[in-house]
Protein backbone atom coordinates (compact mmCIF):
# COMPACT_ATOMS: atom_id res chain seq x y z
CA UNK A 1 0.00 0.00 0.00
CA UNK A 2 1.59 3.12 -0.86
CA UNK A 3 2.26 6.00 1.84
CA UNK A 4 -0.11 8.68 2.11
CA UNK A 5 -2.15 10.78 4.03
CA UNK A 6 -4.61 8.48 7.01
CA UNK A 7 -7.69 7.24 5.36
CA UNK A 8 -11.22 6.95 7.02
CA UNK A 9 -10.30 3.33 8.32
CA UNK A 10 -7.57 4.73 10.08
CA UNK A 11 -9.08 7.72 11.35
CA UNK A 12 -12.18 5.51 12.70
CA UNK A 13 -9.51 3.44 14.88
CA UNK A 14 -7.64 5.73 16.01
CA UNK A 15 -11.18 7.21 17.41
CA UNK A 16 -12.39 4.40 18.83
CA UNK A 17 -8.77 3.32 20.34
CA UNK A 18 -8.72 7.16 22.13
CA UNK A 19 -11.73 6.67 23.25
CA UNK A 20 -11.10 3.70 25.10
CA UNK A 21 -7.87 4.48 26.91
CA UNK A 22 -9.13 8.01 27.74
CA UNK A 23 -10.47 6.87 31.35
CA UNK A 24 -7.00 5.83 32.27
CA UNK A 25 -4.94 8.24 31.18
CA UNK A 26 -3.63 10.76 34.17
CA UNK A 27 -4.71 14.59 34.19
CA UNK A 28 -2.47 17.24 32.94
CA UNK A 29 -1.31 17.97 36.70
CA UNK A 30 -0.77 14.39 37.32
CA UNK A 31 1.52 14.12 34.17
CA UNK A 32 2.23 17.28 32.51
CA UNK A 33 3.15 15.66 28.86
CA UNK A 34 2.11 15.18 25.63
CA UNK A 35 1.16 11.75 25.09
CA UNK A 36 1.23 10.91 21.46
CA UNK A 37 0.27 6.96 20.55
CA UNK A 38 1.33 5.75 17.23
CA UNK A 39 0.03 1.89 16.18
CA UNK A 40 2.19 0.73 12.87
CA UNK A 41 0.00 -2.17 11.48
CA UNK A 42 2.66 -4.53 9.36
CA UNK A 43 0.01 -7.44 8.86
CA UNK A 44 -3.26 -8.28 9.86
CA UNK A 45 -6.29 -11.36 10.39
CA UNK A 46 -8.43 -9.48 13.63
CA UNK A 47 -9.27 -6.23 14.80
CA UNK A 48 -6.25 -4.08 14.22
CA UNK A 49 -8.32 -0.89 16.82
CA UNK A 50 -8.44 -3.68 19.37
CA UNK A 51 -4.57 -4.71 19.26
CA UNK A 52 -4.11 -0.84 19.08
CA UNK A 53 -5.75 -0.67 22.07
CA UNK A 54 -3.66 -3.18 24.06
CA UNK A 55 -0.63 -2.17 22.41
CA UNK A 56 -1.13 1.47 23.30
CA UNK A 57 -1.54 0.35 26.73
CA UNK A 58 1.60 -1.79 27.50
CA UNK A 59 3.29 0.93 25.80
CA UNK A 60 1.96 4.13 28.44
CA UNK A 61 3.11 1.84 31.12
CA UNK A 62 6.50 0.62 29.97
CA UNK A 63 7.02 4.32 29.21
CA UNK A 64 6.24 5.55 32.60
CA UNK A 65 3.13 6.97 32.02
CA UNK A 66 0.98 6.45 35.56
CA UNK A 67 -1.99 5.17 34.23
CA UNK A 68 -5.21 3.93 36.13
CA UNK A 69 -5.24 0.42 34.63
CA UNK A 70 -4.72 -1.66 31.92
CA UNK A 71 -6.92 -1.41 29.04
CA UNK A 72 -7.36 -4.80 26.52
CA UNK A 73 -9.90 -5.00 23.35
CA UNK A 74 -11.64 -8.05 21.58
CA UNK A 75 -13.77 -7.68 18.61
CA UNK A 76 -16.89 -9.99 18.60
CA UNK A 77 -18.92 -11.64 15.88
CA UNK A 78 -22.02 -13.53 14.84
CA UNK A 79 -23.41 -15.73 12.55
CA UNK A 80 -26.61 -16.72 12.16
CA UNK A 81 -28.74 -19.26 9.97
CA UNK A 82 -31.42 -22.24 9.92
CA UNK A 83 -32.77 -20.00 13.45
CA UNK A 84 -29.75 -20.39 15.24
CA UNK A 85 -27.11 -17.56 16.55
CA UNK A 86 -23.12 -18.12 17.48
CA UNK A 87 -20.98 -15.80 19.23
CA UNK A 88 -17.64 -15.45 17.93
CA UNK A 89 -14.63 -14.04 19.37
CA UNK A 90 -11.90 -12.23 18.08
CA UNK A 91 -12.97 -12.54 14.78
CA UNK A 92 -10.64 -12.55 12.18
CA UNK A 93 -10.51 -11.35 8.63
CA UNK A 94 -12.83 -14.18 6.73
CA UNK A 95 -15.37 -14.15 10.20
CA UNK A 96 -15.69 -10.34 9.55
CA UNK A 97 -16.32 -10.34 6.10
CA UNK A 98 -18.81 -13.48 5.94
CA UNK A 99 -20.23 -12.50 9.71
CA UNK A 100 -23.62 -10.48 10.55
CA UNK A 101 -21.68 -8.34 13.07
CA UNK A 102 -18.64 -6.77 14.50
CA UNK A 103 -18.82 -5.83 17.99
CA UNK A 104 -15.63 -4.07 19.44
CA UNK A 105 -15.37 -4.34 23.16
CA UNK A 106 -12.56 -2.47 25.19
CA UNK A 107 -12.39 -2.06 28.87
CA UNK A 108 -10.23 -2.53 32.17
CA UNK A 109 -11.14 -4.81 34.94
CA UNK A 110 -13.77 -2.22 36.42
CA UNK A 111 -15.87 -1.54 33.18
CA UNK A 112 -16.12 -1.30 29.63
CA UNK A 113 -14.42 2.19 28.23
CA UNK A 114 -15.60 1.81 24.42
CA UNK A 115 -17.50 -0.19 22.12
CA UNK A 116 -18.00 0.04 18.80
CA UNK A 117 -20.92 -2.25 16.75
CA UNK A 118 -21.49 -2.71 12.72
CA UNK A 119 -24.55 -4.98 11.73
CA UNK A 120 -25.48 -6.55 8.53
CA UNK A 121 -28.97 -7.97 9.96
CA UNK A 122 -31.57 -5.91 10.92
CA UNK A 123 -31.63 -6.43 14.93
CA UNK A 124 -30.65 -8.96 17.58
CA UNK A 125 -32.08 -9.78 20.72
CA UNK A 126 -31.46 -8.86 24.05
CA UNK A 127 -30.30 -12.12 24.98
CA UNK A 128 -28.31 -12.00 21.91
CA UNK A 129 -26.73 -8.65 23.16
CA UNK A 130 -25.91 -9.95 26.45
CA UNK A 131 -24.10 -13.09 26.10
CA UNK A 132 -21.43 -11.05 23.31
CA UNK A 133 -20.92 -8.49 26.63
CA UNK A 134 -20.08 -11.41 28.59
CA UNK A 135 -18.33 -13.30 26.25
CA UNK A 136 -16.37 -10.25 25.87
CA UNK A 137 -15.85 -9.44 28.89
CA UNK A 138 -14.40 -13.24 29.26
CA UNK A 139 -11.87 -12.50 26.69
CA UNK A 140 -11.21 -9.20 27.87
CA UNK A 141 -10.17 -10.62 30.98
CA UNK A 142 -7.85 -13.27 29.30
CA UNK A 143 -5.74 -10.77 27.41
CA UNK A 144 -4.95 -8.72 30.10
CA UNK A 145 -3.88 -11.63 32.02
CA UNK A 146 -1.23 -12.07 29.13
CA UNK A 147 -0.56 -8.38 29.23
CA UNK A 148 0.09 -8.42 32.92
CA UNK A 149 2.77 -11.03 32.65
CA UNK A 150 4.35 -9.33 30.53
CA UNK A 151 3.79 -5.75 32.82
CA UNK A 152 1.38 -5.05 34.98
CA UNK A 153 1.31 -1.17 36.50
CA UNK A 154 3.37 1.62 35.17
CA UNK A 155 6.92 1.94 35.78
CA UNK A 156 8.01 4.14 38.64
CA UNK A 157 10.93 6.34 36.42
CA UNK A 158 10.32 7.50 33.39
CA UNK A 159 13.29 6.85 30.74
CA UNK A 160 16.27 8.62 30.86
CA UNK A 161 15.87 10.69 27.81
CA UNK A 162 12.63 11.81 28.59
CA UNK A 163 12.33 15.65 29.25
CA UNK A 164 11.51 15.93 33.09
CA UNK A 165 8.69 18.31 33.50
CA UNK A 166 8.09 19.59 36.74
CA UNK A 167 4.71 21.42 38.08
CA UNK A 168 4.58 24.10 41.01
CA UNK A 169 2.38 26.31 41.71
CA UNK A 170 2.76 30.07 42.78
CA UNK A 171 0.55 32.71 43.83
CA UNK A 172 -1.01 34.84 40.39
CA UNK A 173 0.52 37.98 41.93
CA UNK A 174 4.15 36.47 41.97
CA UNK A 175 3.99 36.21 38.31
CA UNK A 176 5.38 39.24 37.07
CA UNK A 177 8.16 38.96 39.76
CA UNK A 178 9.03 35.66 37.50
CA UNK A 179 8.95 36.64 34.13
CA UNK A 180 10.43 40.79 34.99
CA UNK A 181 10.42 43.64 32.83
CA UNK A 182 10.59 42.35 29.22
CA UNK A 183 10.70 38.65 30.68
CA UNK A 184 13.89 39.59 31.83
CA UNK A 185 13.80 37.32 34.71
CA UNK A 186 12.28 34.14 33.28
CA UNK A 187 15.23 34.54 30.49
CA UNK A 188 17.49 34.32 33.02
CA UNK A 189 16.42 31.82 35.36
CA UNK A 190 16.07 29.48 31.81
CA UNK A 191 19.80 30.45 31.35
CA UNK A 192 21.69 29.92 34.38
CA UNK A 193 19.39 26.93 35.54
CA UNK A 194 19.68 24.90 32.04
CA UNK A 195 15.76 24.09 31.79
CA UNK A 196 14.48 23.77 28.34
CA UNK A 197 11.32 25.98 29.09
CA UNK A 198 9.40 27.93 31.52
CA UNK A 199 5.75 27.63 30.96
CA UNK A 200 3.09 30.13 33.44
CA UNK A 201 -0.42 29.72 33.39
CA UNK A 202 -2.83 32.53 34.87
CA UNK A 203 -4.01 30.45 37.59
CA UNK A 204 0.16 30.86 38.99
CA UNK A 205 0.85 27.18 37.56
CA UNK A 206 4.23 26.73 36.67
CA UNK A 207 5.62 23.92 34.31
CA UNK A 208 9.33 23.66 33.77
CA UNK A 209 10.98 21.59 30.95
CA UNK A 210 14.09 19.76 31.42
CA UNK A 211 16.27 17.19 29.81
CA UNK A 212 17.62 16.48 33.51
CA UNK A 213 16.09 16.51 37.16
CA UNK A 214 19.10 18.30 38.52
CA UNK A 215 17.96 21.86 35.83
CA UNK A 216 14.78 21.16 37.11
CA UNK A 217 15.49 21.24 40.72
CA UNK A 218 17.43 24.56 40.21
CA UNK A 219 14.74 26.58 38.46
CA UNK A 220 12.21 25.49 40.77
CA UNK A 221 14.43 26.51 43.59
CA UNK A 222 15.31 30.35 41.91
CA UNK A 223 11.50 30.36 41.37
CA UNK A 224 10.35 29.66 45.31
CA UNK A 225 13.16 32.05 46.55
CA UNK A 226 11.74 35.06 43.89
CA UNK A 227 7.87 34.14 45.06
CA UNK A 228 8.70 33.02 48.86
CA UNK A 229 7.54 34.91 51.76
CA UNK A 230 9.83 35.68 54.49
CA UNK A 231 9.34 32.85 57.47
CA UNK A 232 9.62 34.45 61.23
CA UNK A 233 11.85 32.23 63.46
CA UNK A 234 13.65 30.84 59.70
CA UNK A 235 17.19 31.27 59.20
CA UNK A 236 18.44 32.31 55.94
CA UNK A 237 22.17 32.15 54.22
CA UNK A 238 21.95 35.29 52.90
CA UNK A 239 24.42 38.46 51.35
CA UNK A 240 25.49 42.15 52.94
CA UNK A 241 23.71 44.29 50.14
CA UNK A 242 24.64 47.45 52.50
CA UNK A 243 26.50 48.23 55.82
CA UNK A 244 25.66 51.53 58.07
CA UNK A 245 26.12 52.85 61.24
CA UNK A 246 23.62 51.23 62.97
CA UNK A 247 23.61 47.91 61.48
CA UNK A 248 23.88 45.62 57.81
CA UNK A 249 21.47 44.97 55.24
CA UNK A 250 21.32 41.18 54.23
CA UNK A 251 19.51 40.11 51.50
CA UNK A 252 17.86 37.01 52.05
CA UNK A 253 15.73 36.39 49.36
CA UNK A 254 16.34 37.86 45.43
CA UNK A 255 13.88 40.96 46.53
CA UNK A 256 13.76 41.13 50.37
CA UNK A 257 16.28 42.93 52.85
CA UNK A 258 16.34 42.71 56.22
CA UNK A 259 17.84 44.52 58.66
CA UNK A 260 20.82 43.01 61.51
CA UNK A 261 21.07 46.01 63.86
CA UNK A 262 24.56 46.19 65.48
CA UNK A 263 23.67 44.60 68.78
CA UNK A 264 22.62 41.34 66.59
CA UNK A 265 25.95 40.92 64.93
CA UNK A 266 27.37 39.30 67.72
CA UNK A 267 27.54 38.01 71.08
CA UNK A 268 29.72 40.46 72.52
CA UNK A 269 29.54 44.48 72.24
CA UNK A 270 30.70 45.35 68.24
CA UNK A 271 31.95 48.79 67.86
CA UNK A 272 31.88 48.84 64.35
CA UNK A 273 29.76 46.78 61.77
CA UNK A 274 32.40 46.87 59.60
CA UNK A 275 34.24 44.64 62.36
CA UNK A 276 32.03 41.75 62.17
CA UNK A 277 30.27 42.39 58.35
CA UNK A 278 31.14 43.93 54.56
CA UNK A 279 29.32 44.31 51.50
CA UNK A 280 29.85 41.37 49.96
CA UNK A 281 29.70 38.82 52.82
CA UNK A 282 27.54 35.86 53.34
CA UNK A 283 26.02 35.12 57.10
CA UNK A 284 23.85 33.33 58.22
CA UNK A 285 20.81 35.05 59.87
CA UNK A 286 17.08 34.61 62.20
CA UNK A 287 14.28 36.35 61.13
CA UNK A 288 13.40 38.18 64.03
CA UNK A 289 10.49 39.69 63.13
CA UNK A 290 8.46 41.26 59.96
CA UNK A 291 6.10 44.38 61.60
CA UNK A 292 3.20 45.79 59.95
CA UNK A 293 5.46 47.96 57.01
CA UNK A 294 6.48 44.11 56.09
CA UNK A 295 10.13 45.53 57.49
CA UNK A 296 12.47 42.23 58.08
CA UNK A 297 14.59 41.88 61.21
CA UNK A 298 17.38 39.67 61.24
CA UNK A 299 19.52 38.61 63.88
CA UNK A 300 22.92 36.53 63.35
CA UNK A 301 23.48 36.56 67.25
CA UNK A 302 20.72 33.82 67.44
CA UNK A 303 22.11 31.59 65.05
CA UNK A 304 25.07 31.46 67.11
CA UNK A 305 23.20 31.14 70.41
CA UNK A 306 21.54 28.61 68.53
CA UNK A 307 24.49 26.64 67.48
CA UNK A 308 25.77 27.00 71.51
CA UNK A 309 22.18 25.28 72.57
CA UNK A 310 20.66 28.43 73.52
CA UNK A 311 16.83 28.58 72.47
CA UNK A 312 16.12 31.65 74.72
CA UNK A 313 18.81 33.95 74.00
CA UNK A 314 18.42 37.93 73.99
CA UNK A 315 18.07 38.73 70.30
CA UNK A 316 14.79 40.76 70.52
CA UNK A 317 15.05 43.97 68.88
CA UNK A 318 13.59 46.74 70.12
CA UNK A 319 12.08 49.63 68.79
CA UNK A 320 14.73 51.43 69.85
CA UNK A 321 17.27 49.44 68.61
CA UNK A 322 14.80 49.21 64.67
CA UNK A 323 15.23 52.80 64.52
CA UNK A 324 19.20 53.18 64.81
CA UNK A 325 21.14 55.70 66.21
CA UNK A 326 19.44 58.92 66.92
CA UNK A 327 23.17 61.07 65.97
CA UNK A 328 23.09 59.65 62.99
CA UNK A 329 19.36 60.80 61.83
CA UNK A 330 18.72 57.19 60.58
CA UNK A 331 15.03 56.13 61.16
CA UNK A 332 15.32 53.49 58.63
CA UNK A 333 14.86 49.89 60.13
CA UNK A 334 14.29 46.81 58.12
CA UNK A 335 13.89 45.82 54.47
CA UNK A 336 11.55 48.58 52.62
CA UNK A 337 11.11 46.85 49.25
CA UNK A 338 14.47 47.08 47.40
CA UNK A 339 17.52 47.99 50.16
CA UNK A 340 18.95 50.56 48.22
CA UNK A 341 17.59 53.51 49.48
CA UNK A 342 19.53 55.11 52.98
CA UNK A 343 17.92 55.65 56.68
CA UNK A 344 15.43 58.17 56.43
CA UNK A 345 16.29 61.86 56.88
CA UNK A 346 14.76 63.17 60.28
CA UNK A 347 12.25 66.91 60.20
CA UNK A 348 13.58 69.05 62.36
CA UNK A 349 11.56 71.31 64.95
CA UNK A 350 11.10 73.47 62.56
CA UNK A 351 9.54 71.68 60.48
CA UNK A 352 12.39 71.60 57.41
CA UNK A 353 13.85 68.18 56.46
CA UNK A 354 17.61 67.38 57.32
CA UNK A 355 20.41 67.11 55.27
CA UNK A 356 21.06 69.25 52.05
CA UNK A 357 18.95 72.48 51.97
CA UNK A 358 17.99 73.74 48.64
Amino acid sequence: RPLRSPGRREIGHGALAERALLPVVPTEEEFPYTIRLVTEILSSNGSTSMASVCGSSLAMMDAGVPTKGQVAGIAMGLITGNGKVAVLSDIQGIEDALGDMDFKVAGTRRGVTAMQMDMKIKGISIETMAGAIQQAKEGRFFIMDKMNAAISEPRTAMSQYAPRMLTIQIHPDKIREVIGPGGKMIRKIIEESGVTSIDIEDDGRVVIGSVNGESAAKAEQMIHDLTGEVEVGKNYKGKVVRVMPFGAFVQILPNVDGLVHISQLAEERVGRVEDVANVGDEIEVKVTEVDRQGRVNLSRKAVIQEAKGITNGDWIVTERDRGGPRREGGGGGGYRGGGDRGPRREFDRAGSRGGDHR
